[in-house]
């Protein structure tokens, strides 16, 4: 069983189509690759997965579960606010921009869900905490306030907050779009070690070489539609449709290292 399926995926903001029937499939530990010119419509996919944007139209599936709509009266009804809290910690959501909480410090800002959302005590989340702190590196700065930590800092700390709530699947919407250049190499670290460790995990990025090399799956986005998916080779190199190649000239680098061929 998929631990995702989307399925006719639909969302309009008034007369704009945003998503138009959207679907796909997401095996567990899948690292997927989400592509796409900016109004492609991926970051509206992402939220719509965990309900922070309602649907239009279409289902989503987690672990073969209706999620975010329950059945009363015969009718299908959104879940109330607290519900979807509930399932939402199933799913992890990693934000362009970090959302720590400035009053706390790193290690409490990563404790917090886990004491309100899993209910454990203090002593207990603050120990995970260490441990999701020294899994992305940041051990030595559990202590420091957001304000005291750079960008790439920032954002390791809310990969961290993520990794707390031992989530099924990972979203990542476009993580390393808000950091100087010289910062995105540590949080794709971060990343990289995250996908080899099996973590399951849809990725909205612009960077092509991390996806060719990270992901099973590319999906790319035009138009609120997925127009291609498939490996990295076959949708970056190999049997590239034009609109995949119209947006890999529109980037500042030179797109994706071609994998040498192996005999």
């Amino acid at each position: 069983m998929p631990i995702l399926r989307v399925k006719d995926l639909c969302k309009s903001f008034g007369p704009v189509t945003v998503l138009d029937r959207v679907s796909f499939e997401v095996e567990r530990g899948q690292k997927i690759a989400i592509l796409g010119p900016s109004g492609s419509g991926k970051t509206t996919m992402l939220r719509c997965i965990n309900f922070l944007e309602r649907p239009t139209g279409g289902s989503i599936e987690i672990d073969g579960r209706r999620f975010g709509v329950k059945l009363a009266g015969g009718h299908e009804r959104y879940e109330s606010d607290r519900a979807l809290a509930k399932e939402r910690a199933d799913i992890g959501f990693v934000f362009q921009r970090f959302n720590l909480f400035s009053h706390l410090s790193a290690l409490h800002n990563v404790a917090l869900a886990p004491r309100l959302v899993r209910k454990l005590p203090r002593a207990e989340a603050e120990a995970l905490a260490r441990q999701m702190l020294t899994r992305v590196g940041l051990a030595a700065k559990a202590d420091s306030m957001p304000d005291a930590l750079s960008g790439g800092q920032q954002q390791r700390v809310a990969i961290a907050r993520v990794l707390a709530m031992q989530p099924k699947l990972i979203l990542f919407d476009e993580p390393t779009s808000a950091l100087d250049p010289e910062l995105v190499g540590e949080v794709l670290s971060v990343m990289r070690s995250l996908a080899a460790d099996g973590m399951t995990m849809l990725i909205v990025t612009h960077e092509v070489r991390f996806a060719a090399d990270v992901a099973d799956r590319i999906l790319f986005m035009d138009h609120g539609r997925i127009a291609a998916d498939g490996k990295p080779r076959d949708v970056l190199f190999d049997n590239p449709i034009d609109r995949m190649r119209q947006f890999l000239r529109t980037l500042t680098n030179d797109g994706p290292a071609r994998p040498e061929t192996t005999s």
